[in-house]
């Protein structure tokens, strides 16, 4: 090898700064070059960027347990952890094409080159592919090659400059040091100005904001006076919107205007059918309260809300459409390509099935499913609560399978009884004397009959329930009880209005739920 290859170079530092030096350069080429294409996302391909592709294809593919793992962990924030392990990896990837290519010209920008590939490939397997989203994931690996191969050329001229450079000259160190912290300021920056940006056109907050909803045709029943058992400390009877889970598969929020929206009713019908925007607005909406869950909630988690919603019923369009005999499912599909598979039967019964539009009096929040959505009483949300829907396809179960139903979730869903203590919170200290628990339950569609508490295993008893909304929303509870000073083990349990006493058998979330009893530590002090 000559001494104008970067591996021959020699370095005023020694080889292992040299080495430190060629991984940095590594990481701002490929940083640098991922915020650009973030950038240029921004402007031409605002639903898919060589990133969110990436992201929407680790997310497909990780198995179930994994998916799992990283919701009991993170919760709604596993999106963001996503994100900054894909940070992570990239970075360690981007560090290593620099050590490789300095050692050996164009081993690290192949590496790049193979990562391009990887990034065009998830480019392509996304529903929201495009001709702007391919381009620009080639662009990134190119920018990446072009520009790790000029920060290569200052580390070589750093390492063959003269210990002595000429007078007036700056030294090549300088100059590769300045070139490295121009990248990585931009990096930074980029990337600050690319989250800003993208999520600004991911969300398509003006179109939101200029939607004027009509008034509904059913509105709400009243929220009776009783309902609220009146604890301090409890989760507000109406979740408020900020408050609401998010659990879905899609690393950003699609972009989805709503003056170019349509729904599509395929498949197994006697007549397709096609709905706008407008077309939705004007049809005689009605509003209900209705509580929704992720499948994902373990005993006594937060992955549940109760909210106000405004939609369509979902059986009025699929009447319009009119199944065909043998159809048994619906395969909603959102605009991120996700899919859900919904019993025909459940939406075409006299349940509360919206296509909603709104939720606790305003749009639908963006990462709630703007412009529309679905929402199913009854059901856990990966078989039924599609966001940003576009497509209803009337289909077979024996035929279709949905996203989940190959990761090992089971096709159908309905929702649990389940019960959950939220006051007092576990672990807290009490002071001996009446100590007030307070919770929720839910039997959605089924409605709550009674729910009782036990301490140290010890009789039931039953607590005071407060009147529920309707038998497709929690319902609040509360129980005072006399407790003197000691450690107290406490459980709760629902029995829904049919008589059917909650499973008290302890099993995970998969395949269709989690069941047990919700069991909390309470120190009563003196």
């Amino acid at each position: 090898m000559s001494s104008s290859e970067p591996g021959q170079a020699r370095h005023d530092g020694g080889p292992r700064q040299a080495a430190r030096a060629a991984a940095a350069a590594g990481i701002v080429a490929v940083g640098s070059a991922a915020v650009l294409g973030e950038l240029l996302a921004g402007f031409f391909s605002p639903s898919l960027s060589p990133m969110t592709a990436v992201g929407g294809a680790v997310i497909d593919a990780v198995p179930p347990g994994v998916k799992d793992w990283a919701v009991a962990v993170f919760g709604t924030a596993d999106k963001a952890a996503l994100l900054v392990g894909m940070g992570l990896v990239m970075a360690l990837a981007a560090a290593l094409a620099g050590a490789l290519e300095y050692r050996k010209r164009f081993a690290g920008t192949t590496l790049i080159g193979l990562f391009g590939m990887v990034g065009l490939a998830a480019v392509l397997t996304r529903a929201q592919a495009s001709a702007n989203a391919a381009v620009l994931a080639v662009l990134t690996a190119v920018v990446a090659v072009l520009l790790l191969r000029f920060l290569m050329r200052r580390l070589q001229e750093w390492g063959t400059q003269p210990l002595e450079p000429a007078p007036g000259a700056p030294p090549a160190r300088r100059r590769f040091l300045q070139v490295l912290a121009g990248g990585a300021v931009f990096t930074a920056a980029g990337g600050l100005l690319a989250g800003l940006w993208r999520g600004a056109a991911a969300v398509a907050s003006e179109a939101r904001s200029r939607v004027t909803l009509p008034v509904p045709a059913s509105p709400a029943p009243a929220i009776p006076g009783d309902a609220e058992a009146g604890v301090d400390g409890m989760q507000p009877l109406v979740t408020p919107n900020k408050d609401f889970y998010r659990i879905d598969t899609a690393l950003t929020v699609p972009a989805v205007d709503p003056a170019t929206w349509v729904l599509k009713v395929t498949g197994l019908v006697d007549r397709e059918v096609e709905l706008t925007f407008a077309d939705l607005l004007a049809k005689p909406l009605t509003e209900r309260h209705i509580t929704i869950a992720c499948v994902s909630n373990n005993v006594g988690g937060d992955l549940i809300g109760n909210a106000s919603w405004l939609g369509w019923p979902v059986r009025e369009l699929l009447a319009l459409a009119g199944p065909r005999a043998g159809a048994d499912m619906v395969l909603s599909k959102s605009a991120d390509g996700w899919t859900a598979g919904t019993p025909l039967d459940v939406l075409s019964d006299g349940r509360d099935a919206l296509l909603a539009v709104a939720m606790n009096g305003e749009p639908l929040p963006l990462e709630h499913g703007f412009p529309v959505r679905l929402v199913v009483p009854g059901l856990y949300g990966y078989v039924s609560a599609t966001k940003w829907v576009t497509e209803l396809n009337v289909t077979r179960f024996a035929d279709d399978v949905a996203y989940w139903t190959p990761r090992g979730w089971s096709e159908r869903g309905p929702i649990k009884t389940s019960s959950r203590i939220d006051v007092p919170r576990p672990g807290r200290q009490v002071k001996a004397g009446t100590v007030l628990f307070g919770g929720v339950a839910w039997a959605q569609h089924t409605g709550i009959g009674k729910v009782e508490l036990r301490l140290n295993r010890g009789p039931w008893r039953q607590a005071d329930l407060a009147q529920g909304i309707s038998v497709d929303t929690w319902y609040q509870w509360k129980l005072g009880v006399e407790l003197t000073e000691g450690q107290y083990e406490v459980q709760v349990r629902a029995t829904d209005l049919a008589g059917r006493i909650q499973d008290e058998r302890s099993r995970p979330v998969v395949p269709d739920g989690a069941t047990g009893l919700h069991t909390i530590r309470v120190d009563v002090t003196p």
